[in-house]
Order: structure tokens, then sequence, then C-alpha cells
């Protein structure tokens, strides 16, 4: 069992844990994920670690509560348990001195995006850091991200805060600027990284992005989470999650991950009316 240490909402749906669990905190890496079970009966769901901390000993989670499982975790406190952590998962991301790296995240992606940037900006990298939501209420991380950034731009949707409109504009504006940019790495919605990745390729930046497939293990034995990648199948679990954003098959990865919609709605309307 692993206990909440600290539980807060982000946004009206997204919520933040802090729990304690040691073993993975001392071996997580920027980019990696867990594998969480609320309960013992409960299902089993990726999620990204926004943060971990080795001196504390505790990895920090944010979810979107959108299904049953993560409308459990945005029911937990401080003190609450966990039934099951296995991580640190997936490889790490790829930290080197590149130059100039313009970072871009959307929505719950924001939370991955964190502890990349800080990696990159440790790296010795210049970061450019782009972040974007629906709406100001939606933004979360903003000043964490801000904080190791070089340069950054904030959008909205509805233009409620920063830029009026998509962070593919601002992307597209640094390049019409001739900005020196070396990488791109995005995260978050699959229309948002195949958009950055499509305005890219022209100009052969390398662009990695980070995939959410479906999961069900985490450790490669379920063969779920499979994605194409230049033409061959690769296991997003244990050969991601981050990949060359030109190779993807974003189509593949948008159908495939509508498979079990039908499902995930009737679980949550019986938990839902079970409350």
């Amino acid at each position: 069992m692993y206990e909440v240490v600290k539980s807060e909402k982000l946004t009206p749906d997204v919520i933040r844990l802090e729990i304690s669990a040691p073993h993975i905190a001392k071996k997580a890496k920027a980019g990696q994920f867990i594998m969480v079970t609320p309960t013992e009966h409960g299902e089993r769901i990726p999620l990204t670690m926004a943060d971990f901390s080795p001196q504390k000993g505790t990895v920090t989670i944010a979810a979107l509560e959108v299904g049953k499982t993560t409308k459990q975790l945005g029911r937990m406190k401080a003190g609450d348990k966990l039934f099951s952590l296995v991580g640190p998962l997936g490889l790490p991301t790829e930290l080197h001195k590149v130059g100039n790296v313009v970072a871009i995240g959307g929505g719950i992606g924001l939370a991955l995006m964190y502890p990349v940037v800080r990696a990159l900006k440790e790296a010795g990298n210049h970061t450019i850091n782009i972040i974007g939501a629906r709406n100001e209420k939606l933004l979360m991380y903003e000043e964490e991200i801000k904080s190791v950034s070089d340069e950054f731009f904030v959008c909205t949707d509805d233009g409620s805060k920063g830029h009026h409109g998509f962070v593919s504009d601002i992307l597209k504006k640094l390049i019409a600027e001739n900005k020196k940019i070396d990488m791109v790495y995005a995260v978050g919605p699959i229309i948002m990284m195949k958009v950055i990745a499509n305005i890219t390729k022209p100009y052969n930046i390398h662009t990695v992005v980070s995939l959410n497939p479906i999961m069900v293990d985490g450790t490669g034995m379920c063969g779920s989470c499979r994605v194409i990648i230049d033409g061959k199948t690769k296991f997003g679990c244990v050969d991601g999650p981050e990949f060359d954003g030109h190779k993807v098959d974003f189509e593949n990865l948008t159908a495939r991950n509508k498979r079990y919609i039908p499902e995930e709605q009737a679980a949550l309307k019986r938990f839902m009316e079970a409350k």
C-alpha cells in the first residue's frame, strides 16, 4: 500500500497526488511513468510522473478525471492509500546538450512536460517553452515550467490568457522568424503532437513526442500499447513512451486509443451510479 502524502486540485478536472514511494522515487527519471492501481480489485492505468523526490521518497502524479479509475483518484485525500504502484517504467528522456530546445505542452501533458524541460535545462540547453490549454482555468504547471524557461509562452484557445490561439501558432512564428531550433519536444493531445510534427518535418527539425497509448501491464507483455513507428510495430511502454514524431503513425494511434470507449463509458456509469 502506498500512502497519499498530499492531494490537491490543479484544475476542476485534474487531481495531483504526492505519494510515498521511496523505491520508485530513488530510480525515477524524466519522461518515465508508473502503473497505478487505486484499489485491490481496481483497474491498472499508466500515469506520468509529474515530479519525483529521492530526498522525500515521493512521486507525484497528475490525472485528468475522465474515467472510473481517474475519478477514484480524484476522490483521494492525504492519508488515503493506493493498492499498487509499479515503476519507474518506460525509457527516460534522452538528455543531451543540443542547443535551443522548443518544448510544447498541452492539457494534461503539462504534467509530464515539467520534469522533462527541467532536465533539458539542467543538461545545458536553452529552453523555449510553450504551454497551452482551452482556457486560463485549465492551465497547470505554469509557474513550474516558467521557472526553467529561458523563453516562455502561454496560449489559450479562447484568449483568456496569453496568445489567443494554439501552441502551434507560436512554433510557426518562431520558425518564420528564423529562430535557431535544434530540437522540438511535444507532449499532449494526439492531434496537437501530430500538428507539431507536421510543422517541423519540412524543416527537418528533430521532433520528439511522448505518446499515450492504452496500456494494460506496462512491461511489454500484453501488446496493448502497440504503436507504428516508421512502419514497424513498437510498444509504447518498453520502446517509448518517446518517439521520433516524424515517424509516428498518428492515425493508427488515434484509432487504437478509441477501442474501449463504450466499455469505459459503461464502467464510469456504473461507478457514478454506485456512489
